[in-house]
């Protein structure tokens, strides 16, 4: 397997091998894997935006931002789709990098004739700030990984804060030069999801239909509790030095960006996962019984899994996506408040058996969105993936997505 390939597999909590084939698996309504395999790559571009000031009154001489587009934009600029991705994804939302690359974590329901239809939209998929995979030559991000022009040194943890609204004005700037006027659906899952909320609560006037998958509607006490311990194991690490590691001869902490990678894993998927892949077998040749080092099954499987990642990613940016998560819809006085600014049609898709925002977050969107007077479908994944039903999986909602923007 490629490291693109293994890539695409840990950023998915998915086993070595299998994102690929769910991906062709799902290929959608007279797209055969033989189609897929024949396309040709998906342009990645580069896009700057000069002299941004953050959401919290922090001047940055300029950030750059990856993305990808497929489609075209017609003369009103009012046909384009914008599809936000989840907190260890990157802008490939649909299509390969390169020809034997991996397909795009969304490519189920994005392409001619799918759900998503890129002969009738103009589909953009961006790079967010801050981005996990600062060290992946397919992203492209401006981060504590960047160098600060001031000081010809990366930035470090004296990298502004950033929250999901600045994602989101990012992302604006970037339709802007791209000629959009308005969005036909913003679209994406987990952060993504916070992302399409966050646009329908800034930039109503903006967004037709919203889509938050795999989302919720607040950033409550219990989930900066859990943001907070998928990222303490970074801090603990010696090799972090308070986030200067980036000099040369110095490790970067990738036993706490492990640790850490374990734990968002984890808390991805179900326990009806867990198991039927691995149930309580010990790790092969290890017998816990008797050996307090030796491990089960899952154990060594995490470590593995989140061992490659980390590899791929920086721990910095890691921190940083943490804190823009926990400062999602903080600008406004409640989620009300926020709600009650759209003008969007919207369609909510939670998981069954999500264990990073519940079911009852998904009901509680609704219910809010409801009482602020809108108009909200429904479309339930189920499934034993959990939480990553929404990027795996989400051809299940492929026939609501189709008629969500028919309507």
């Amino acid at each position: 397997m490629t490291t693109r390939r293994r890539l695409l597999a840990t950023s998915l909590g998915l086993p070595l091998g299998l994102p690929l084939g769910l991906a062709l698996a799902a290929a959608g309504p007279g797209r055969s894997a033989g189609a897929q395999e024949a396309a040709p790559p998906v342009p990645r571009r580069d896009f700057t935006v000069q002299g941004y000031t953050t959401r919290g009154g922090a001047t940055l001489p300029a950030i750059r931002t990856g993305y990808q587009t497929a489609g075209r934009l017609n003369a009103a600029g009012d046909n384009a789709v914008l599809i936000t991705h989840f907190f260890s994804g990157n802008g490939q939302a649909f299509g390969r990098n390169d020809p034997d690359g991996p397909l795009g974590w969304w490519d189920a329901v994005i392409g001619p004739g799918r759900p998503i239809d890129t002969d009738r939209y103009f589909v953009v998929a961006a790079d967010s700030l801050v981005n996990l995979n600062a060290p992946d030559r397919y992203t492209v991000t401006t981060g504590p990984a960047s160098v600060n022009p001031s000081t010809g040194r990366p930035w470090g943890m004296s990298f502004p804060v950033v929250s999901i609204r600045d994602f989101v004005e990012v992302q604006k700037r970037l339709l802007e030069h791209l000629g959009v006027r308005r969005l036909a659906l913003v679209a994406g899952p987990s952060m993504g999801s916070l992302q399409v909320i966050e646009w329908a609560a800034a930039y109503p006037e903006m967004v037709e239909r919203a889509m938050p998958v795999i989302g919720t509607g607040e950033m409550d006490a219990w989930m900066l509790g859990w943001l907070d311990l998928w990222a303490a194991p970074i801090r603990t690490d010696p090799n972090w030095r308070g986030g200067d590691y980036y000099t040369q001869g110095r490790d970067p902490p990738i036993r706490g960006l492990t640790e850490a990678l374990k734990l968002v894993t984890l808390h991805s998927r179900d326990r009806g996962w867990a198991a039927a892949q691995f149930g309580r077998r010990p790790a092969e040749g290890q017998d816990p019984a008797r050996r307090i080092q030796d491990r089960y099954a899952i154990e060594t499987w995490l470590e593995g899994a989140a061992a490659a990642r980390a590899r791929l990613s920086d721990a910095n940016s890691f921190l940083y996506l943490v804190r823009a998560n926990q400062l999602f819809l903080s600008e406004y006085g409640s989620t009300a408040e926020a709600l009650a600014r759209s003008r969007a049609r919207w369609l909510v898709v939670p998981s069954r058996g999500d264990r990073v925002f519940p079911l009852e977050y998904s009901r509680e969107l609704v219910a809010g969105l409801r009482a602020a007077g809108q108009a909200v479908q429904e479309a339930e994944l189920s499934g034993g993936l959990g939480h990553l039903e929404g990027v795996a999986n989400i051809a299940q909602a492929g026939e609501a997505i189709r008629g969500f923007l028919a309507a």
